[in-house]
């Protein structure tokens, strides 16, 4: 029996307008939200501080990307121009590697050349990071933050630790070229790869992120990598002269580039590799994305939290009644259990969604969007109608709903649903369009 997969929930026209409806909610209410933390944060004494804090965080790391996400939607070309993008939009390193090969070999190839694969971004990864970093530990296998091409995120990446430092390294990120696809000008290629070099740690120019700083002249690390490879006999190495002269000035940390923008061409075909190495496509596309599984587990810890204010309303409704004949006498006491069957119905039913948001179903991630949208939009109803106090009260319920939004709506979480549903199509409707192969 053939595997049922599942079905888009609107047509594909409607469906791009809905998801870019939701993009543009999505960084309204990171807005909002960021303007009432910057207000509340001049009424609150030393927390002040704190909220100076979040101020800074929401600001750096959610409404600045999805305000650029939007606007590099007006002013970002697309098609292939020699650069990445980064997760927020903007341009980010410049594209200087082609390579021809399997995956397999590409791995032999940078293995035997003295390069170590990367670690995917994660949770566990970003926290040995942070430790390391902390402890002035070295940390070989340290994760690079996601570059976009064709759409999606490198496949993998490599690099090479510099003197023990984790601020500074070579790095290479890869990506599989579509089936069929090809440079400008008309030559093939397997793989394309961006190597920089990390020279040390500071703020973006853009964002106000904590990122790495790259080396200006990207044509050193570029050619260091193919000095690396080219070692190999079995490596041919050709040269495309002036590729990419053109778009290269700053990368999106704010970074200035220099480069010649010639494209050297590796020749992995003659590289023999392991015969235990399948060569299975890595497509980080397939990979679930931190969006999907930060966003289900804010919906699945709203939905605990609704389910233990129903427990504890309903311990509460038979504590003031000495039997249950007298409590069901009560119309009180019966209200009160009413919507503690209902916290408890919601609170149940969000943990189920949760899941069902967790494993790529397209109608769960639109219903939990949709049900964010509208906890935001009644809480600034309520902020500009009511009593200021509740808002401020109600700020961590609203902060949630604004990160499922903000989660969920995001173009890797919208990317891995489409590829889950099988639907391969061109959202052109969302920032930077989405180009799905």
């Amino acid at each position: 029996m053939a595997k049922r997969t599942a079905t888009p929930v609107l047509d594909p026209s409607t469906e791009t307008a809905v998801d870019w409806i939701f993009f543009v909610l999505g960084g309204a209410s990171a807005v909002w939200l960021a303007w009432v933390l910057l207000r509340e944060s001049f009424s609150f004494g030393w927390w002040q501080i704190a909220f100076v804090v979040g101020f800074w965080v929401l600001l750096a790391y959610l409404v600045l990307p999805r305000l650029h996400r939007i606007l590099t939607r007006i002013y970002v070309p697309d098609y292939f121009i020699g650069r990445a993008r980064t997760s927020d939009g903007l341009l980010g390193d410049p594209v200087n590697l082609a390579l021809l090969g399997t995956e397999a070999q590409v791995h032999a190839a940078m293995l035997a050349a003295g390069w170590i694969r990367a670690d995917d971004l994660a949770l566990s990864t970003g926290v040995k990071i942070v430790r390391t970093t902390i402890l002035r530990r070295s940390y070989l296998e340290a994760p690079v933050s996601p570059l976009l091409l064709f759409g999606r995120k490198q496949d993998f990446a490599y690099q090479q630790e510099v003197d023990g430092s984790p601020g500074k390294r070579h790095h290479v990120r890869f990506w599989r070229c579509p089936e069929g696809w090809r440079l400008p000008g008309g030559h093939g290629t397997d793989w394309l790869a961006a190597g920089t070099y990390d020279r040390s740690v500071g703020f973006s120019l853009f964002t106000l992120q904590i990122t790495h700083k790259i080396a200006a002249d990207t044509d050193v690390e570029r050619d260091h990598i193919v000095s690396t490879l080219d070692a190999n006999s079995a490596v041919k190495v050709s040269r495309i002269e002036g590729f990419s002269a053109g778009y290269h000035a700053r990368n999106g940390g704010g970074d200035t580039i220099q480069t010649d923008g010639d494209l050297p061409v590796l020749d992995l075909r003659g590289v023999p590799a392991a015969a235990s190495a399948v060569d299975a496509v890595t497509d980080s596309r397939d990979r679930r994305p931190a969006p999907i599984i930060v966003g289900a587990a804010l919906v699945a810890l709203s939905g605990l939290a609704t389910v233990a204010a129903g427990v504890t309303q309903l311990v509460n409704s038979g504590a003031e009644a000495s039997t249950v004949e007298a409590a069901l006498q009560s119309l009180t006491h019966i209200a009160i259990a009413v919507i503690a069957g209902v916290s408890l119905a919601i609170g149940l039913a969000s943990i189920l969604v949760a899941w069902r948001v967790f494993l790529g179903k397209p109608r769960a991630r639109l219903l939990a969007m949709i049900f964010s949208v509208l906890t935001v939009i009644a809480q600034i109803i309520e902020a500009e109608t009511g009593d200021p106090k509740t808002l401020v009260a109600n700020l961590p319920s609203v902060a949630l709903s604004v990160l499922v939004l903000l989660a969920l709506s995001s173009e890797r979480a919208l990317t891995y649903v489409h590829r889950i549903t099988k639907t391969p199509k061109r959202i052109a409707g969302m920032p930077g369009d989405v180009a799905q192969f």
